[in-house]
């Protein structure tokens, strides 16, 4: 089994609902402080510990690409919950795409688009922002597309707490993109993408 250390782990609670990436130092930690009730996935890597001094054993920790860790999330309320808006997020939401032109760009090469603009009442919210090109989000200035003569391509969406995980995850494996598609919603946008 080759071992990738930098392989994100998918953390879920006791329920099963996704809760964040975590890296391998911190579910080892989880593991040894007995807070992992199950495993899901494939296995990842195998950590070697220390050699018992009275058996000569040396123990073995295997790390699985999903683990559920005792306790679950109360507080949180998926159908009210509001992600932190961040661009690389929006960036993927939109799949690094213009929504004015179409065209596909690096991160570098986009920018935050207020769909009604800040200067006429606009919010700073995932239903009123776009990913935009620096040429097309300088064009629009600062009016509605409406008045800048440029449709959208796509109307915006608030992502679920499933789907929030899924945009913040680098590198995720076959195993983790199903067990994160089983909890977006049926008309989650993102899953006609992704099938």
């Amino acid at each position: 089994m080759e071992q990738n250390l930098n392989q994100a782990i998918l953390r879920t609670d006791i329920s099963g609902l996704p809760l964040e990436w975590i890296h391998f130092q911190t579910a080892v930690k989880l593991y040894c402080t007995d807070q992992v009730a199950y495993t899901c996935g494939t296995s990842l890597l195998v950590i070697h510990g220390g050699v018992n001094a009275r058996t000569g054993e040396q123990s073995l920790l295997e790390i699985n690409s999903i683990i559920a860790t005792i306790g679950s999330q109360h507080g949180l309320n998926s159908q009210q919950y509001i992600p932190p808006l961040n661009n690389p997020a929006l960036f993927r939401r939109d799949s690094h795409t213009c929504m004015y032109c179409g065209q596909t760009f690096s991160e570098r090469h986009l920018s935050r688009d207020h769909i009604r603009p800040l200067v006429q009442g606009g919010q700073d919210t995932w239903t009123n922002v776009v990913t935009a090109c620096r040429h097309c989000n300088s064009l629009k200035g600062g009016r509605t597309p409406e008045q800048a003569h440029m449709p959208l391509l796509a109307i915006p969406f608030q992502p679920t707490y499933a789907e929030y995980v899924y945009l913040q995850g680098r590198h995720i494996l076959v195993d983790q993109m199903e067990f994160l598609c089983a909890h977006f919603p049926r008309s989650s946008r993102l899953r006609g993408r992704l099938q």
